[in-house]
């Protein structure tokens, strides 16, 4: 298993050979990489605190309430990005790997359509370090027979996530 760390530096130093912006930035049949990159003004601590509080920047669009508000994803090890509903019906959407509140969360999550078609779907939110400020880099790695062929969808709605998190943690609002 690939360790947090190693994932989040090898996703930062991509990042320096690529557009600080939204990149299908690998794809085969089988497989594809999404990354995203941004620079923030703000603490690490708000970063991390931010990724944890999912229900505030995650759109309710892309969930199957319709409502962000039902959405959590304590920042554990084990942890599950979750969505409850009143009537007691729980959607696991995926699961903390690891949580370093200096460097980032791995999760494995097969999103959404995703869900059954995946052999992985490692989704890590890392930061780093740049010019006073931070860094904040999104990657999405996913593999599977068929499953390059969702890249472009994807990439639509984790470009969406990503620039609602970036907003959320610069402006406590993710629009």
């Amino acid at each position: 298993m690939l360790k947090l760390t190693s994932l989040i530096a090898a996703g930062a130093l991509a990042l320096i050979a690529a557009p600080a912006d939204a990149e299908v930035v690998e794809r085969d049949s089988d497989h594809f990489i999404l990354r995203y990159g941004v620079g923030l003004e703000t603490t690490s601590e708000d970063i991390y605190a931010a990724i944890g509080d999912v229900s505030h920047w995650w759109a309710g669009s892309h969930t199957y309430s319709g409502s962000s508000a039902n959405l959590s994803m304590p920042l554990v090890a084990g942890g599950c990005y979750c969505e409850a509903l009143a009537d007691g019906t729980t959607f696991d959407h995926g699961q903390v790997i690891a949580a370093d509140p200096e460097t980032g969360v791995l999760l494995e999550a097969p999103l959404g359509p995703l869900k059954g078609k995946t052999t992985m779907a490692r989704w890590s939110i890392g930061w780093s370090p740049v010019n006073g400020g931070w860094t904040l880099v999104m990657t999405y790695v996913v593999r599977g027979p068929g499953i390059g062929a969702f890249a472009e969808a994807v990439d639509g709605v984790m470009g969406q996530q990503f620039g609602r998190l970036a907003r959320f943690i610069e402006h406590g609002e993710p629009d």
